[in-house]
């Protein structure tokens, strides 16, 4: 009797499509001034400052992999999602650039930022030119002009998100101007969700799905987009900085208004937490009220709920199994990520 092959885990997809795209990703990034080469390869994490190959830790490829399952649930082989998987790893790095820079984050992956490494002008000056890059691989793409419709789009809601995010560093803690739940969901959904949807959809259209079916993903991903953004902001409180790349208690430090703070924010256990919020000497003291207040396990709940509602999307939509069972495992394993 033949024995029955276990499905693929989600690092093994993951792996799988990082090994399909990296070839193309590749040849991009290498047709572009040699400088702002380097310094896009050193955020992939294949170089050192100076151009030394290296193989530090890069990225999951999640953007990538979406892109790739997009094409293959509507029946196509995952090659043709792969310039849909260029384009949305291109922006994405863009994006992480950028955001390294408005942040003042000084460590990504465990290496200092390019911004650290290279300066703040090189920075941004890479960061555009995989902006770019992202632009030109799409255009020049089979169905390029639909395409870079729905990445236009995309960019849209993730600046939008992006603009939101910083603003609400501003806002007070309390009183009828402070940040709500409601409007951080708005936020998590451009910011984060409005590209892992876009990568979804892109490898769909480009894999020749119907125009419906493109719409269902894009939706499923931005679900996933939430729950991944509300992950994130647990790991930015107690997450391992071993595991991160990023110093405990980091988003705290930088006073973001992530969803376990509104949480504990709204919460009467609230207590003294406003006033140690910014404060990095007091970030454990402040980490241990928000959870106390129920922060941590109100952001997981939440992302448990985004997550179930990407699933049910992907179960309405008429995708190829095999592809669609890999894209429910990379749900759940991104949705629980080293927690």
């Amino acid at each position: 009797m033949t024995a029955v092959q276990a499905p693929p885990r989600a690092p093994e997809v993951l792996a799988r499509c990082r090994e399909l795209v990296r070839p193309a990703l590749e040849e991009a990034v290498g047709g572009m001034h040699p400088w702002v080469a380097e310094m896009a390869a050193y955020s992939f994490g294949w170089c050192e400052v100076g151009g030394a190959p290296a193989a530090a830790p890069g990225g999951k490829g999640v953007r990538q992999a979406l892109a790739v399952l997009g094409a293959e649930a509507a029946g196509a082989d995952g090659r043709a999602g792969v310039p849909a998987a260029v384009a949305v790893e291109l922006v994405h790095t863009f994006s992480l650039l950028h955001d390294d820079i408005m942040d003042g984050d000084g460590t990504r992956r465990r290496r200092p930022a390019v911004w650290r490494a290279y300066g703040t002008g090189p920075a941004v000056l890479a960061g555009d030119a995989l902006f770019a890059l992202a632009v030109e691989t799409l255009a020049t793409a089979a169905g390029g002009p639909g395409a870079l419709r729905l990445l236009s789009a995309a960019l849209a809601d993730l600046v939008r998100g992006q603009a939101d995010d910083l603003l609400f560093a501003a806002r007070p803690h309390a009183g009828p101007q402070r940040v709500t739940p409601e409007e951080y969901r708005a936020m998590a959904e451009g910011k984060t969700g409005a590209l892992l949807g876009c990568a979804l959809a892109l490898g769909a259209a480009l894999g020749g799905a119907p125009e419906a079916t493109v719409g269902v993903l894009a939706r499923a991903g931005r679900h996933l987009g939430i729950a991944f953004q509300l992950v994130d902001d647990v790991l930015g409180i107690w997450g391992d900085p071993a595991v991160t790349g990023k110093p405990a208690d980091g988003d705290l430090r930088m006073r973001k208004m992530t969803y376990p703070v509104l949480v504990a924010l709204g919460s009467p256990a609230a207590g003294r937490l406003p006033a140690l919020l910014g404060r990095p000497e007091r970030a454990t003291e402040a980490a241990a009220l928000i959870e106390a207040a129920g922060g941590r396990s109100a952001a997981l709940a939440e992302a448990r709920a985004h997550t179930a509602a990407a699933r049910a999307l992907l179960a309405e939509a008429p995708l190829a199994a095999g592809a669609a069972g890999q894209l429910r495992t990379l749900l759940d394993h991104l949705a629980d990520r080293e927690l």
